[in-house]
């Protein structure tokens, strides 16, 4: 009997998914692995939520789960969708009158998707129950792994979805594989256990930042209380010691009405906030720095009880310098990469991680030693360059988006990519957001485009100064 290889996933969030799906889709038996209860069941017993960024689903994710080609797939992850099709700005001018500026993502009218984690991974969840070759083993936490003998060892641990007489393991049971993929998450024990095999350069960085999930609601009526078509960021006010300059206020739509919002500060603020938790400083917080939040859009008493009951989550990315070992283990999503999230790509980036992976050991004909390493070395690239990005855009949605040079700048890169197609000009954000051009080369073409822009300004100066001093010759000689 010719018995499959045996794939193990550790992790069964949007990307673990989508890697059984496709681990599932070459034939392979596949076995899922996750700490967490499954998203899927709804129970009292469920321990609080944990903070979670609303989700941004641009073309690499959808590109990622249509190539999969699984009849439905697609419709259904729309369905639990909502477009975006711009930022809108919101601040306040100096007299205290608030103003809002919308920005388009896109002059050609494209637009990227806000998304739930926990709907998205019920999505995929149900997809992967539906698979014969896909078993999947909630509550299971992975303790150590030997990669030159590929076994796992697993123990069972209490949560939901636990029957009335399981009981949590004494001791570790043993998994056998041919390979595991590692799509556990930016604390990946897999990424633990893979670096004592492998020489990996690895480099974690937490930043100042903190953030804080909060609900806006709907209306009374059920309506949204803000355009649901776009993502909203607070500009908050200018303060003397510029501290204003690192937080950000933003809200992402949801599908029943409300707001998914985050708050980041320093570390600093939230401990100065947390002091006192029921004194009213949060509310007054928001009148200070974002005006027209605390009160009309979400509760003062609100403010000040979600603040003190949600996590307070530390802003954290990593780069790693290998991705993989022998034809035994490779790592995929915020196990090899996490960035900030300021770019929404996250996800997006991870989905793609798994598209390129089973892409490349297609072309290897499943010889798994050399389709890791050709994976490791062509996406160590992109994954370092969306690393920065996503960096960049944190200082540009600071700052960027409120300065005249950034819209003036935009408007030419978007005039030039509408009225002269044959140019292939784009905004670095149309290309990071609306194709599949890896991350490199997008650096060096936005890099470029930015070479040519500023010849093209001095160009501009250069004509204009010429022009000028001929006119004052010709005035100085009596001509004019």
């Amino acid at each position: 009997m010719d018995l499959k290889p045996k794939v193990v996933v550790v992790g069964a969030g949007p990307v673990g998914s989508l890697a059984a799906l496709y681990a599932a889709s070459r034939g392979y038996q596949v076995e899922v692995y996750d700490l967490r209860p499954n998203p899927c069941l709804s129970t009292n017993s469920d321990p609080q939520p944990r903070a979670s960024v609303s989700l941004a689903l641009s073309e690499r994710g959808l590109h990622a789960i249509k190539t999969l080609n699984r009849a439905g797939l697609m419709e259904t992850v729309l369905d639990c969708t909502i477009p975006l099709y711009g930022r809108m700005i919101h601040g306040h001018s100096r007299t205290g009158k608030p103003w809002e500026s919308s920005q388009a993502y896109d002059v050609l009218g494209r637009f990227i998707y806000s998304t739930d984690r926990q709907r998205l991974s019920q999505v995929l969840n149900r997809e992967l129950a539906s698979v014969p070759n896909i078993s999947v083993f909630f509550n299971s936490k992975l303790m150590r792994v030997d990669f030159d003998k590929n076994r796992a060892y697993f123990e069972r641990v209490p949560g939901p979805g636990f029957t009335q007489t399981e009981e949590p393991s004494a001791s570790p049971h043993e998994v056998r594989f041919d390979f595991m993929i590692g799509a556990d998450g930016i604390h990946s024990k897999t990424r633990q256990q893979l670096m004592r095999y492998t020489r990996m350069s690895y480099q974690q960085v937490y930043e100042d930042l903190l953030w804080c999930e909060f609900r806006m609601p709907a209306t009374s009526t059920g309506h949204y209380r803000l355009s649901p078509q776009h993502l909203h960021l607070w500009s908050p006010r200018a303060s003397e010691d510029g501290s204003h300059r690192r937080l950000m206020f933003v809200a992402f739509p949801s599908s029943d009405g409300s707001f998914n919002c985050s708050l980041f500060a320093p570390s600093a603020c939230f401990a100065r906030l947390s002091q006192c938790p029921d004194d009213g400083s949060v509310p007054a917080f928001f009148d200070r720095h974002f005006p027209g939040i605390s009160g009309t859009l979400i509760a003062p008493a609100s403010l000040q009880a979600q603040f003190a009951a949600h996590p307070h989550v530390p802003l954290m990315d990593i780069k790693c310098s290998h991705l993989h070992y022998g034809a035994s283990v490779v790592i995929v999503g915020d196990a090899a990469h996490a960035v900030l999230p300021f770019y929404g790509q996250g996800l997006n980036a991870g989905l793609e991680d798994v598209r390129l992976l089973f892409e490349t050991l297609d072309r290897h004909a499943g010889a798994r030693a050399p389709a890791f390493a050709a994976y490791s070395a062509a996406r160590l690239h992109d994954l370092h360059a969306i690393y920065d990005l996503s960096r960049g855009n944190y200082h540009e949605l600071q700052e960027g988006v409120r300065s005249p040079f950034y819209r003036l700048r935009k408007a030419i890169e978007e005039a030039l990519c509408k009225y002269l197609p044959a140019l292939g000009w784009a905004t670095q954000y149309a290309r990071v957001s609306f194709t599949n051009e890896p991350y490199s080369q997008i650096v060096k073409s936005s890099h470029h485009q930015k070479r040519i822009l500023l010849a093209g300004c001095l160009l501009v100066v250069v004509v204009y100064l010429a022009w000028v001093s001929f006119f004052v010759l010709l005035y100085a000689r009596g001509m004019v």
